[in-house]
Parts: C-alpha cells; sequence; structure tokens
C-alpha cells in the first residue's frame, strides 16, 4: 500500500509541476524562463522517481499485475480438454 500511495504523490506533483510551468511561461512572456526550467527540471525527477518506484515495487512483490488477460499458461493448459486414447 506504501508504493501505491507514493506512486499516486508522485504523479499528482508530476502534473501540479505541469501545470506551474504551463503558469509559469504564459505569464513570463518576454522573461527568462528560468522558472520554467526550475519546474521542468523538478517534473524530470519526479518521473525518475516515479519508475525507480514502480520498478522496486515490482520486484520486490509490492506492487503486480492483476489484469484478467495476463494469466499463468498453466491456467489454461488445465482448462483444455484431454486428447481421447486410442488404443489398436
Amino acid at each position: 500500500m506504501l508504493f501505491k500511495s507514493i506512486i499516486v504523490v508522485l504523479f499528482i506533483g508530476m502534473l501540479i509541476s505541469l501545470f506551474a510551468a504551463l503558469r509559469f511561461l504564459v505569464k513570463d512572456l518576454g522573461a527568462p524562463k528560468r522558472r520554467v526550467m526550475k519546474s521542468l527540471r523538478l517534473r524530470v525527477t519526479m518521473a525518475v522517481l516515479l519508475i525507480i518506484t514502480v520498478l522496486i515495487g515490482a520486484f520486490t512483490g509490492q506492487i503486480g499485475n492483476q489484469a484478467p488477460w495476463d494469466k499463468k499458461l498453466g491456467d489454461q493448459s488445465a482448462r483444455s480438454s484431454p486428447k481421447p486414447n486410442i488404443e489398436p
């Protein structure tokens, strides 16, 4: 649950940084774009942290894939009908 919370917080932080950069870009038309660059640096840092968090969570088993189309192959082979035994 901790990894999922961290992922959500980082994602929301990235969105806030994105819209802050848009606001700085529109507001500071003629000025140097220092605030936009700081926002971009923050967003890239959060994206790297998000990727690292997802990878660590996946490798440790804290988060996983529960999609219905991603089942194990052994489950499908057990459901198939047995082949008829034909003896001469």
